[in-house]
């Protein structure tokens, strides 16, 4: 699952406004869609793009939570607080 919405989240950013309108100006040519139709396709597919992009940052997001949790990983935060009071308690020895 992991691996099929990786490739999916690079299918989709690699969808951008200039591929999309070389698509449309390709099939406008070839007489399959209207330059109104073509316009429509490009703004429907790259706001598409957007939200799946979006979608799938969430995602990586929530996984490399659960990553996190189930691995014992600390956080950057974490580690910078616990490392502040390592330097705290090593002052105080002095």
């Amino acid at each position: 699952m992991m691996k099929k919405a990786f490739y999916l989240g690079l299918g989709v950013m690699s969808m951008t406004r200039e591929k999309a309108e070389r698509f449309y100006n390709e099939m406008i040519e070839k007489g399959q869609m209207s330059g109104e139709e073509a316009r429509q396709f490009v703004d429907e597919a790259i706001k598409k793009g957007e939200e799946e992009r979006k979608e799938m940052s969430s995602f990586i997001r929530e996984e490399m939570e659960e990553f996190r949790k189930d691995w014992s990983v600390v956080s950057r935060t974490e580690f910078e607080a616990l490392e502040a009071r390592v330097k705290e308690l090593e002052q105080k020895l002095q």
